[in-house]
């Protein structure tokens, strides 16, 4: 059976842990630890404001999508079905089901595309510190994959392998990269961010002494190892839609 919701990345939620959740407001912020297998621990500390600016990021980056993919699906003669955007903090119970904290997801029961906000601020804050940039479009791309899972699933592509889907909504966002660029939005640094952000939300690879229960649930689970996520939205941010869906050519 096929899952209702789609979420970014498997072990994201692994590598963000909330230290500390101050009230929030101008003054204050949460400090987050932040930390990959293969990476040693970095603090991030949120403000209210580093999560606002985020948040309307990725509202607007909502925005331009919805129009992208509208005129996208009217050359191949449907009907576009803009997702809702809708923002939550934290593991939270909506009328999709229980959100997973530190994760985005798209929802195939109410077209809805759910972030949690921390989770969103925080990414942008990660790529920007290790990049020298100020990364809003490792969070912008988020957005961009679960847009593209209603894309996909709007074009009737929903297949019962999770990293098929998990690889078409990559590549999907990859094409809004292409597009952005094509209309001059991009910035410097952007396609860096995007790259990072697949590579922060990989699977991990699993060495030989993983058990076969381990192996298995990484399977039925699986959106892609670091290659793989990059190589996913490469494809889409080189060829296009066209790249990543036959509809699309």
């Amino acid at each position: 059976m096929w899952n209702r919701i789609s979420t970014y990345g498997r072990c994201v939620a692994a590598g963000l842990a909330v230290v500390t959740l101050p009230g929030w407001s101008a003054s204050t912020a949460s400090t987050l630890s932040f930390a990959r297998a293969d990476d040693e621990p970095v603090n991030i500390a949120l403000s209210s404001r580093d999560i606002a600016a985020s948040t309307t990021k990725a509202v607007a980056a909502h925005g331009v999508l919805v129009s992208m993919w509208t005129s996208e699906l009217r050359r191949a003669g449907t009907t576009f079905r803009a997702p809702r955007l809708v923002r939550y903090r934290g593991t939270s119970r909506t009328s999709c089901g229980v959100m997973p904290a530190n994760n985005a997801a798209y929802c195939y029961d109410n077209n809805t595309i759910y972030f949690d906000e921390v989770f969103l601020a925080a990414q942008a804050k990660i790529a920007g510190r290790a990049l020298g940039t100020d990364g809003d479009m490792a969070a912008v791309g988020i957005i961009a994959h679960e847009m593209g899972h209603a894309v996909a699933f709007q074009l009737g592509y929903r297949s019962r392998s999770t990293y098929e889907n998990e690889s078409m909504a990559d590549c999907l966002a990859g094409a809004f990269a292409q597009h952005a660029g094509n209309e001059g939005t991009l910035e410097d640094g952007d396609v860096d961010e995007a790259f990072f952000a697949m590579a922060v939300a990989a699977d991990p690879e699993l060495d030989g002494d993983a058990d076969a229960r381990e192996r298995s649930r990484l399977a039925r689970q699986a959106h892609g190892t670091r290659e793989q996520r990059q190589d996913n939205f490469r494809d889409g941010f080189e060829g296009g839609p066209g790249a990543c869906l036959l509809d699309l050519r």
